[in-house]
């Protein structure tokens, strides 16, 4: 099988929604090809190592089959296999976020009232005076 782009494939695999993004993410060195800095361009071949950094998220998966084209997602998952403790890691840092995301939700400050709650509040007064 010819060898494909290394944007093109990360597009075909789902991990970028469009091409273009692939492309930015690459030249911009949020993706190492085998433990290198690699271009859009570089050929991609079965079994190369890719670092995808997304965000806060690292995956590191193995290339097991090359696509040029845009498929169904259970396609893409199978053109790759993420490493079984990259994948505990990852697992584990989404979790972490999201306790802290709901510690940070309960602690949520009170706010000014609104129009609605604010004439109750004035109708409320006004019956004591």
């Amino acid at each position: 099988m010819d060898p494909v782009r290394l944007d093109k494939w990360l597009w075909a695999a789902r991990f970028f929604k469009t091409r273009s993004m692939a492309r930015e993410a690459v030249s911009g060195g949020k993706i190492h090809l085998n433990g290198k800095r690699a271009k859009p361009a570089r050929p991609l071949n079965i079994g190369d190592e890719l670092r995808i950094q997304r965000g806060e998220e690292e995956l590191i998966v193995t290339v097991l089959d090359l696509s040029m084209r845009r498929g169904p997602a259970t396609v893409a998952q199978s053109l790759y296999e993420e490493s079984g403790e990259n994948r505990e890691k990852r697992e584990k840092l989404a979790e972490e976020r999201r306790l802290q995301y709901q510690q940070r939700a309960g602690h949520e400050r009170e706010r000014r009232p609104d129009k609605r709650q604010r004439r109750r509040l004035i109708r409320f007064k006004n019956k004591f005076d």
